[in-house]
């Protein structure tokens, strides 16, 4: 039987299936309308994965450092990994398929929001009401330098923007199903969630969606995995 070492080490957090609304009705049209949206359960990594664990994933010859491996403000191991594309991300959850024996992909845009939300439903970021101080970041900063939300997940906001697997499409919430959506079956940019160390303003809140072109590699994208594996 193959030791789950990353995944223990991810500290994967169950998000029991439910109802929970999504999107905000005062944010951008993207986000709009609210509304409600049915998950199957799943399980989360508490954090991004870390330098620390995408190193298994390099030394296992399986992709191109990033662009940023080699550079001090970006390399302390547990620092969120950044400078990597959506495919980047996709690779590394299949090598860790494969390396753990667990199945394990990226967080579907709704999934996503509901394991930031973690039952705060109204509230604004993922802890609550409150905006943290100002930050000025010069680097991604560790996510334990983050807020946790109830359910123990950290750096949701002000860190990096997280891959999701869906496409984007800013239309999609009019029309999307109430149980389980994956998002539009096409589009040119994928969904990303979550506030970045690089904006003046770091902390987005909890419904706010960005994308990117899915072979883009920036400097404030990283990403987090989950998983619908057995119980280990």
């Amino acid at each position: 039987m193959v030791a789950l070492i990353i995944l223990d080490a991810m500290d994967l957090v169950e998000v029991a299936a439910g109802w929970f609304w999504m999107g905000w009705e005062h944010g951008h049209p993207g986000e709009r309308p609210r509304h409600r949206v049915w998950l199957d359960r799943f399980a989360v990594a508490r954090a991004p994965v870390t330098n620390r664990e995408y190193a298994g994933f390099l030394a296992a010859g399986e992709n191109e450092p990033p662009a940023w491996w080699h550079d001090s403000r970006f390399n302390d191991p547990e620092q969120p990994v950044v400078g990597v594309s959506w495919f980047d991300a996709m690779r590394f959850c299949r090598w860790l398929t494969d390396h753990e024996g667990v199945s394990c992909r990226l967080p579907t845009e709704a999934e996503w929001e509901k394991a930031a939300r973690a039952g705060l439903e109204d509230a604004r970021f993922p802890w609550g009401e409150d905006r943290p101080s100002p930050a000025a970041f010069d680097r991604p900063p560790r996510p334990t330098a983050t807020p946790a939300n109830p359910l123990g997940l950290v750096a949701l906001s002000g860190v990096c923007h997280e891959w999701c697997l869906d496409w984007e499409d800013d239309a999609y919430y009019a029309r999307s199903p109430s149980r389980n959506p994956r998002g539009p079956e096409t589009g040119t940019r994928r969904v990303s969630r979550g506030g970045a160390w690089r904006h003046q303003d770091a902390w987005s809140p909890v419904a706010h969606r960005s994308s990117l072109p899915p072979g883009l590699r920036y400097s404030d994208y990283g990403f987090r995995v989950v998983s619908e594996g057995p119980d280990r």
